[in-house]
């Protein structure tokens, strides 16, 4: 566990409860008594959190195997658990560089301990991607093909015409070539449930979350190619392999290219 510092103790934070529902240690007694609730509420949560990180997993070794990538956009990556994004990419190709932006200062406590030559790691927030942008510059290349994954971040944007334009000015920064990856809370498989989930981490949580539709959730991808299965779908129906589960969550997700 890490030292509490300056970070906010008494709120629970998506990265911490994240990190405490995949197992982890590096989360608080209000994360801790957040995520119990959540999971009473929401049986399946814990499933979920699997199921996203399973589908990183699944998605980077695509990305860096089938699609060439090697270089990666990583914003919202979260507090360190494991497989991680460089980890899993740096196993297909060491030469993989992967940029990670998240806005909790507790990731980049922990982010100091993931920096090697290939990787890096600022503080910005996804309601200023061209800030994100010039940061990376310092380490990706632009000119070259980049994967961009929004893994669990953009239903943090609540309003859909400034989360679209975060996406568009991310995507537009990229050369053909480049992939956009999302994994997304949606409300398809469970509204009810999903309403309350929401309505129980708006009331509580921070930052404040907006579940969205599947129809909604693929819009992001306007303008690009869906790779198989051509839409979005719950995270454990991505390319499936022998550790994925059966059972579907609410947490959609696709992999597109930029022609």
């Amino acid at each position: 566990m890490v030292d509490g510092g300056a970070v906010d103790t008494s709120t629970p934070h998506s990265a911490r409860l994240w990190n405490y529902w995949l197992g982890g240690t590096d989360n608080f007694p209000v994360d801790r008594e957040a995520g119990d609730v959540i999971a009473g509420i929401l049986p399946s949560i814990v499933t979920l959190a699997q199921e996203d990180r399973k589908f990183l997993r699944r998605s980077v070794r695509y990305l860096v195997g089938e699609g060439g990538i090697r270089q990666i956009l990583d914003i919202g990556s979260g507090l360190p658990t494991a497989d991680n994004t460089h980890q899993v990419a740096q196993a297909v190709a060491p030469e993989t560089r992967v940029v990670y932006v998240d806005n909790d200062p507790l990731v980049l406590t922990h982010a100091r301990k993931l920096l090697t030559g290939r990787t890096d790691y600022f503080e910005a927030d996804l309601n200023d991607p061209s800030t994100i942008l010039r940061a990376a510059a310092d380490t990706l290349d632009f000119s070259q093909p980049v994967a961009v994954n929004l893994l669990g971040i953009l239903h943090f944007l609540r309003d859909d015409d400034e989360a679209r334009a975060a996406v568009r000015t991310l995507v537009d920064a990229v050369p053909a070539g480049s992939y956009l990856t999302i994994a997304h809370g949606c409300d398809d498989i469970n509204k009810a449930e999903a309403d309350r989930i929401v309505e129980f981490w708006n009331e509580r949580g921070t930052p404040k979350i907006k579940y969205r539709s599947a129809a909604e959730i693929a819009r992001f991808f306007d303008g690009l190619e869906l790779i198989s299965p051509g839409v979005v779908v719950p995270c454990n129906r991505w390319r499936p392999d022998a550790g994925t589960g059966d059972v579907d969550v609410n947490q959609f997700c696709g992999v597109a290219v930029k022609s």
